[in-house]
């Protein structure tokens, strides 16, 4: 999904967040016990914002995932490298039996902070639970059913059909991530959400302390038997804007931050001293996004004349310096069903998109465009902006911070959905199809489905897609997905981005993905 996203109230943020102080006890770690490493080697890094649970079953956004990375274990995690692939973590073995079934042969040894020993059944509790419960990130199981347990060590995940993202997705990534079944059932009662609450770890590191709006601190977890991290504590600085993150680099408050790419070829020119600048190609996926349901957007001719008036390469010019690349669709190049062009070519037509606004027979059309309170997203609404007037269109634009925009379309968090018109959106992925599309189906409308398209036959090859093993007709299906989504008029893509970073040579040796994802664990001091 996005960065800093919240799949909770901001309210319900606000309380989880002044409970937090508990959360070390809960967890069976005294705070003496756990922040011993302030005077040890210490890594400073920039947090793309606060997170707002730390409930892997429930996550928000891929800025809690660095830290879940840090904190629990997963059966399996992403590779290192400048290649996608996956390699064993808590799992000693993973077989695929058959087509539906998975058999798993977890290591022995690893404890959860004062509930003893890793096994089976908190597997399968970590997994059946995002099911039972109804998460919002569910659809990362796609069709499993049941986890069956052999022994302590040893269990089959039980899939209704064939879900070949499952190693791409729900293994390595959020939901993936293994809970223990005692301390969560105490904690909650029920084996819901714990929110900002740990009652246990798994990593090698402990949540030691959150100050919102500031930074969470990970230390060292004194119960870890596996391979030692580098660090003894890793500091995230919480800061929103990444202009604001490169100030931070640059006076020394941080030793490992994401680059704009309007910044990159000045940091590649005259790079701040003993600093590595390395680039990366992003999974984000970036796109204006209309709103179906609103009155003013309801006429799909109204859709399409923005979606002609919008010349991407002129927005990819003003907000990236002309550094990223046009984005054909919502999955990224590299991806299986990446599509080779849009149908709406990228520079648009002014006089096609007037003859659409002809068609609507609308006069005098006045809109809003909301974006996030960051300078490349703003960029982006100003230059839109601009490129609708020249058809005749007026645009206000309505900046908001994060906790207030990544609720904005939400069902849930009241009816602010019902007078959103146009946004500036983008969500990260991972590298499977089937999580480049999940938030366009019919079931995430009013949660992450902020333009309300509705297709059965989106959902139809949705549900195929993920049961195909072949990549050339797995492509095919998502390929037609995409071309769905563009047809209805409510999207106009417009680039993947790029991931540059850059890290203090002095401080740290940094490991990411592919795509320039921090991988703390693997970080080394100098």
């Amino acid at each position: 999904m996005n960065d800093i996203v919240g799949n909770v109230s901001r309210r319900a943020f606000l309380k989880t967040g002044a409970a937090l102080g508990g959360g070390i006890l809960a967890a069976g770690m005294p705070l003496s016990q756990v922040i011993w490493a302030a005077e040890g080697k210490v890594l400073k890094a920039r947090g793309t914002g606060d997170p707002t649970t730390l409930d892997p079953g429930f996550y928000a956004g891929s800025n809690e995932i660095d830290l879940m990375y840090c904190i629990y274990s997963k059966l399996t995690r992403y590779k290192p490298g400048s290649e996608w692939g996956w390699e064993l973590e808590a799992a000693e073995k993973m077989e695929q039996v058959d087509p539906t079934h998975i058999r798993f042969h977890l290591k022995k040894g690893i404890k959860f902070t004062g509930h003893g020993e890793m096994t089976a059944r908190d597997v399968k509790f970590s997994f059946e639970r995002v099911i039972k419960h109804n998460s919002p990130v569910k659809l990362d199981w796609g069709p499993l059913d049941h986890v069956e347990i052999e022994d302590d060590y040893t269990g089959v995940i039980v899939f209704k059909t064939p879900y070949v993202a499952a190693w791409n997705i729900a293994f390595p990534y959020g939901v993936g991530h293994i809970v223990s079944e005692d301390a969560v059932m105490k904690a909650t009662g029920v084996g819901g959400s714990f929110g900002m609450q740990p009652p246990a770890f798994s990593g090698p590191y402990v949540l030691a302390d959150f100050k919102q709006n500031q930074h969470v601190i990970l230390t060292r977890n004194p119960e870890w038997a596996g391979p030692k991290p580098g660090f003894d504590e890793i500091q995230i600085i919480s800061i929103n804007d990444v202009k604001t993150a490169e100030r931070a680099y640059q006076a020394g408050g941080i030793d490992f931050t994401r680059i704009s790419l309007d910044s990159l070829a000045t940091f590649k020119s005259n790079p701040p001293a003993d600093t590595k600048i390395e680039e990366h190609p992003s999974l984000y996926r970036h796109w204006i996004g209309m709103n179906m349901d609103h009155p003013k957007l309801k006429d799909i001719n109204v859709r399409k004349a923005i979606q002609w008036a919008i010349n991407v390469p002129q927005i990819l010019d003003a907000a990236y310096a002309g550094q990223a690349q046009v984005a054909t669709g919502t999955v990224p190049p590299g991806i299986v069903g990446h599509r080779e062009k849009a149908l709406v070519p990228p520079e648009g037509d002014l006089a096609k998109a007037k003859e659409f606004l002809e068609k609507a027979g609308v006069g005098d059309l006045t809109l809003t465009i909301d974006c996030l309170n960051e300078s490349t997203y703003t960029t982006i609404a100003q230059t839109v902006q601009a490129q609708l007037s020249q058809i005749g269109i007026t645009t206000e634009i309505k900046v908001q911070d994060a906790g207030s925009f990544w609720t904005l379309g939400m069902e849930s968090e009241g009816d602010r959905w019902k007078e959103m018109q146009i946004t500036v959106m983008y969500y990260t992925t991972v590298p499977d199809p089937q999580y480049a599309t999940w938030e366009f189906t019919q079931g995430q409308v009013g949660i992450w489905n902020w333009e309300r398209f509705r297709s059965e036959r989106f959902d139809e090859l949705f549900a195929k897609g993920a049961t195909i093993s072949d990549p050339n007709d797995r492509a095919k299906v998502y390929q037609e997905m995409q071309d769905l989504m563009e047809e209805s008029g409510a999207y106009r893509f417009l680039t993947h981005g790029g991931n540059p970073v850059m890290y203090r040579t002095t401080q740290t040796q940094a490991v990411t993905r592919p795509d320039g994802y921090p991988l703390f664990l693997d970080f080394k001091p100098v």
